[in-house]
């Protein structure tokens, strides 16, 4: 089980040698001790944000603590960083140093090997909008199919019904498609009109354009 120091955001004082405020504090019996007086003095605060050397420097200290902070909003505890001895931590430091030109060539292969998938999707999710809606320009298929299936975008494309390119998930991304760009309706937005009237108000001109591109090309 890891030790946990508290990150203050009152001006606390410790209860036995009467330092602070205090930045970093242990919790005794629910009295607030300085890092001294709880004998973790020596230690040296890792922040996060880079996860090999927290790993590393975790991994080499025998004595280490976990820092945290109380998110008032979410009403948790989150984790801001970690204290460890500083030799534990200067050995982390080299060894991600050594191997910091291997991670990042594993990252470009990662980056390189996503931007290849997204490219396969897109197309897929193209031609998918392309069967469903024949009539369809190939090209605002294309547009469609990229807009939706951006990574990390939330869009419906990467849902779980999008990735599996479900034929309600992908009829979904082409009529907002419509929506923003064959009508008026973010116009109607910006005017204050609550966004179910507006989509109400469109809905049979959305819904001609989709019946056409579904009944093909014209002849």
């Amino acid at each position: 089980m890891s030790l946990v120091v508290f990150e203050s955001q009152k001006p606390i004082h410790c209860a036995e040698c009467r330092r602070g405020p205090l930045r970093h504090l242990v919790r005794e019996s629910g009295v607030p001790r300085c890092l001294d007086c709880a004998d973790l003095g020596h230690l040296v605060y890792l922040p996060r944000g880079n996860a090999a050397l927290t790993r590393r420097a975790r991994e080499a200290s025998s004595l280490s603590a976990v820092v945290v902070r109380r998110h008032r909003g979410r009403r948790r505890y989150e984790r801001q960083g970690l204290l460890v001895e500083d030799a534990a931590l200067a050995r982390a430091e080299r060894a991600c140093l050594a191997d910091a030109d291997a991670r990042a060539r594993r990252r470009e292969r990662d980056r390189l090997r996503r931007a290849a998938e997204d490219v396969r999707f897109t197309a897929a999710f193209a031609a998918e909008i392309l069967r469903l809606f024949p009539g369809c320009p190939p090209e605002r298929a294309r547009a469609i199919a990229s807009h939706a299936s951006v990574r990390g975008s939330g869009r419906v494309g990467r849902t779980a019904a999008g990735r599996a390119l479900d034929e309600q998930a992908v009829s979904m991304a082409v009529r907002a498609a419509v929506r923003h760009t064959d009508t008026e309706y973010d116009a109607l937005l910006m005017a204050g009109v609550h966004r179910f009237e507006a989509r109400a108000r469109l809905a049979a001109r959305i819904d001609a354009i989709l019946d056409g591109w579904r009944a093909g090309p014209v002849s």
